[in-house]
C-alpha cells in the first residue's frame, strides 16, 4: 500500500461568534485540508490551521511546506513503513510543525484504514468517550458570565476561561465573576496565554487561591521561553500549573520536566508535528507521573477527531480542551468525531472515521 498523490485544499468557516484571547481573536477559522492518496484507493485525511502567534505557520507555509518540500519526499513509500515516514517528515525541514502534522495525521488514518480499525484502537484503545471543556473568550464580564451561564446549561461542566488581556485586576474581577455565576460545582481553568511573568502570575494565582475561586489550573501563565519562570510559578503556588506553548517538542518536554517547571502538559497536535510527537510527549510525562491535556487550536472536525482518537487511546491524558468544532457556524466534515454538549463518541469506522471533507 504506497502513497501516489498528496493533495490540498483551504478551508474557511465562520465562527458563530469570535474566538478571543490575550495573543488573538479569530472569527472564521481557515485551515489547510491535506489528503494522502494510495495506490489501492484509499484516502486519509489531514488538517493544518494557521496559527501564527503560536507555531508561525501561516495558510501559504503550510501549503508550500505540504506540496513542494515535504510531501514528495513521502510520495512513492509504503504506508507500513510509519517509522521512515514520520523521520522523512520531520527531517524534510525545520519548524513548520503544523504542516508535518497535517501528513503525519493523514498517514495514520490511511495505516488505521490499512488495519480496519478505528484509530484509537490502533493507538491503544484505552477508550472511545471523552467529555470536553468550553473556552469562554476574553470580552467584557458582564458577557463573560453570560456566555458562562449558557455552556452550563447545556451541560459543560469544565470552563476554561482565557484572561490576560487587560490588568490582573481586570482578570481577577472576571474569575470572581463567574465562580459566582457558575456556583462551586463547575470546574474552571485559565489560560493565560503567556500573559504575565513570573512574579505577577504568583500574585495573581495567590490571590485568587485566598479568594476562594478554586481554580483547577492555571495554562501558561508566563512566555513559552522562560522555563525558569514556569518552574518559578510551579514552584511557588498550590494551583496546578500547565505547560503549552513551552513544550512542542518531546525535547522540551524532557527539559521541562526535568525542571520540575510543570504540573500538566498540554499536548496539540499542531504544536508536537502530528500524532507521532504526540505519542513520545505523553510518554515521557508519564514516565514523570505527569497527566496529558489534550488542546487544540481553531481547526475542523478533521484535525479534531484525530486529537479525540489519541487522547481516548491514552490513560495517561485525562483531561480535554476539544471544543472547536462546536464554535463553528457550519460542519463541513462527514464522519470523524461526534458531539454531544460536552460528551464526544468516536464511531468503530476505521481510521479517523471522515469520509469526506467539503472545501471552498
Amino acid at each position: 500500500m504506497k502513497i501516489i498523490d498528496i493533495q490540498t485544499k483551504k478551508l474557511s468557516i465562520p465562527l458563530i461568534k469570535p474566538f478571543k484571547t490575550a495573543l488573538r481573536t479569530v472569527s472564521t477559522a481557515e485551515s489547510i485540508i491535506v489528503m494522502v492518496f494510495c495506490d489501492d484507493g484509499t484516502v486519509g485525511f489531514g488538517e493544518a490551521p494557521p496559527t501564527h502567534v503560536i507555531s508561525g505557520d501561516s495558510l501559504a507555509s503550510i501549503d508550500y511546506a505540504v506540496k513542494r518540500v515535504i510531501g514528495p519526499l513521502i510520495i512513492g513509500m509504503s504506508i507500513e513503513q510509519k517509522e521512515r515516514i514520520n523521520r522523512v517528515i520531520n527531517r524534510a525541514m525545520m519548524h513548520n510543525t503544523s504542516a508535518k502534522a497535517a501528513l503525519d495525521i493523514a498517514v495514520y488514518d490511511c495505516l488505521a484504514k490499512r488495519a480496519g480499525l478505528p484509530l484509537y484502537q490502533l493507538l491503544g484503545g484505552d477508550s472511545n468517550r471523552l467529555e470536553t471543556d468550553f473556552t469562554v473568550s476574553v470580552n467584557p464580564v458582564d458577557e463573560m458570565v453570560q456566555d458562562a451561564r449558557g455552556y452550563v446549561e447545556k451541560g459543560f461542566k469544565t470552563l476554561k476561561i482565557k484572561v490576560g488581556n487587560g490588568t490582573i485586576e481586570e482578570d481577577l474581577e472576571r474569575v470572581k465573576a463567574l465562580r459566582q455565576a457558575v456556583g462551586d460545582q463547575i470546574k474552571l481553568r485559565l489560560d493565560a496565554n503567556q500573559a504575565w511573568n513570573a512574579k505577577e502570575a504568583v500574585a495573581a494565582i495567590h490571590r485568587m487561591e485566598n479568594m476562594g475561586l478554586a481554580i483547577e489550573l492555571v495554562e501558561q501563565p508566563v512566555p513559552a521561553a522562560d522555563f525558569e519562570g514556569m518552574k518559578f510559578v510551579t514552584e511557588h503556588v498550590d494551583t496546578l500549573i500547565m505547560a503549552d506553548e513551552s513544550i512542542f517538542s518531546p525535547a522540551d518536554c524532557a527539559r521541562l520536566l526535568a525542571m520540575h517547571g510543570c504540573d500538566i502538559v498540554n499536548i496539540k497536535l499542531m504544536k508536537a508535528s502530528g500524532i507521532s510527537g504526540a505519542e513520545k510527549i505523553n510518554t515521557l510525562a508519564e514516565a514523570y507521573g505527569v497527566e496529558c491535556m489534550i488542546g487544540c487550536m481553531v481547526e475542523s472536525n478533521v484535525a479534531i477527531s484525530a486529537a479525540c482518537h489519541f487522547a481516548a487511546a491514552k490513560a495517561n491524558v485525562t483531561r480535554c480542551d476539544l471544543d472547536t468544532p462546536l464554535m463553528f457556524a457550519e460542519n463541513p466534515v462527514a464522519g470523524g468525531a461526534e458531539y454531544k454538549q460536552n460528551c464526544i463518541s468516536l464511531p468503530d469506522h476505521p481510521g479517523l472515521g471522515i469520509s469526506s471533507v467539503k472545501t471552498n
